[in-house]
C-alpha cells in the first residue's frame, strides 16, 4: 500500500481542505491553526474528516480528529493511515 501513501500530495491535500473549508488556498499555510486562524468550528472539522475519510478510504478515530489542527497534522496521519 506504500503506492497509496506515495499518492498522497500536499499540495493536492492543502487544495483540498481549502476548498472543503471555503478558504483561500495560502492561507492554509502548514501550519496555520485550523480553529484560531482560519476560524474552523467543530461543524466544519467533522465536514473535512468526513470527506477526507472517503477520499482517502479511511477511518479517522474522535481522538484523531481532536489532535488535527493543521494541515501538516493532516498530512501526517493520513500517510500513517496509508502505509498500513
Amino acid at each position: 500500500m506504500a503506492d497509496t501513501a506515495a499518492a498522497l500530495d500536499l499540495e493536492e491535500l492543502r487544495a483540498f481542505v481549502a476548498d472543503v473549508l471555503d478558504v483561500e488556498e495560502e492561507d492554509v499555510t502548514d501550519d496555520a491553526d485550523f480553529v484560531k486562524e482560519l476560524g474552523v468550528d467543530s461543524l466544519m472539522a467533522l465536514e473535512v474528516m468526513v470527506v477526507l475519510e472517503k477520499k482517502y478510504s479511511v477511518k479517522l478515530k474522535e481522538q484523531e480528529m481532536k489532535e488535527i489542527t493543521c494541515l501538516r497534522k493532516v498530512y501526517d496521519l493520513l500517510a500513517s493511515k496509508l502505509e498500513k
